[in-house]
């Protein structure tokens, strides 16, 4: 199959979109499909507001249909509700040709904490993007019933896995964690207003904080809680490690539609510690992490967990059954249909 993905995240952002979807395309083509990325580091692109690290590609609607149109796709993926994705759902609409999309990031949310306007006010948004689509991928049960319940259908589940090659317990800590008093409280992901990152940085539960990742609120954070232990990007086995090596994972954000991050912690025998808001809900059991609206709770109670159920639990989420799921949801385009409207002009 012949897959057209369109995104606004890609490579060298990390992230877990960046991260599912590369490991679900890096599946695909294993599988002998032929995937082509159109994605930001193809166009000139301007930092987005307030987070550099996110690009914004800077082209026209007849850019982007003119290389969909040169791909001839079998199906069309528009992953995220950037300028991109914008212009792919454009040309899919003016040539009546069917797409799907994916609700990977809570903008409404997002964007409310970010400018202090309520979230309902960001819906509409949402509606608009993602009606037309044949299909909305969604990892998680809380955020379908969510997404029902702001009109947004019909829905398709796609989860989400772990690499248990390089994610598991038999990592040396890293050196650093040796010097450090117990309990190690480790945080991995963004370092952004959104992540809520202060509410783990200014828990009163005793031990040692850490936070490995890279954004904009870096230096703030940094200057905030000068305790903290700030390392920075990490990948591979060191970012297996730091998991390993730590007594529990804190995932302090009430905004994701996952957490991949909680995983690949599991992955590696290391309990969670969460508020019990979409995606720690739909991914932890009671062997593998604690929920509560104290945070110091959640870690109290994550701190007396089995590594080993953990562990078990972590490496049960797979990327072959995602790409399963993936491949799924997709909506082909009728060969009946395909030659005669990719034929023409793109819009």
């Amino acid at each position: 199959m012949r897959i057209a993905l369109i995104t606004d995240a890609w490579l060298p952002q990390v992230n877990g979109v960046v991260r599912t979807l590369t490991t679900v395309i890096a599946e695909l083509r294993s599988r002998g499909h032929v995937v082509e990325v159109t994605s930001p580091d193809l166009y000139r692109s301007i930092p987005a507001p307030s987070y550099s690290e996110i690009r914004l590609a800077l082209v026209g609607p007849r850019a982007v249909a003119r290389r969909i149109e040169a791909f001839r796709p079998d199906t069309i993926h528009i992953a995220t509700e950037g300028p991109l994705g914008w212009a792919a759902r454009r040309y899919c609409l003016h040539k009546k040709l069917p797409f799907t999309t994916a609700y990977h990031t809570q903008f409404p949310d997002y964007i409310a904490r970010r400018t202090r306007l309520p979230a309902s006010w960001f819906w509409p948004f949402i509606r608009c993007f993602h009606g037309p689509a044949a299909r909305t991928m969604v990892a998680t049960g809380t955020i379908r019933a969510q997404l029902r319940e702001q009109g947004v259908e019909p829905l398709h589940h796609w989860s989400r896995g772990v690499d248990v090659g390089t994610f598991h317990p038999d990592y040396p800590p890293p050196d650093l964690f040796f010097t450090l008093p117990r309990p190690i409280q480790l945080y991995v992901g963004r370092v952004s207003v959104e992540k809520n990152i202060e509410a783990f940085l200014g828990n009163a539960h005793p031990g040692s904080k850490v936070v490995v990742g890279a954004g904009p609120a870096l230096e703030k954070l940094q200057a905030r809680f000068p305790e903290a232990h700030f390392l920075g990007k990490r990948t591979g086995d060191e970012l297996a490690a730091c998991y390993a090596g730590a007594d529990v994972f804190v995932f302090p954000s009430k905004t994701d539609t996952f957490g991949l991050v909680m995983i690949e912690a599991l992955a590696c025998g290391t309990p969670v510690a969460a508020y019990p808001v979409p995606g720690p809900l739909d991914v932890l059991e009671p062997a593998s992490g604690v929920m509560a609206e104290r945070i110091e709770d959640a870690i109290a109670g994550a701190l007396r967990l089995d590594r080993a159920a953990c562990h078990q639990l972590g490496k049960a989420f797979s990327w072959h059954a995602s790409a399963d799921q993936f491949v799924s949801g997709l909506a082909p385009i009728a060969r009946e249909t395909a030659s005669a409207r990719l034929a023409k002009a793109p819009a």
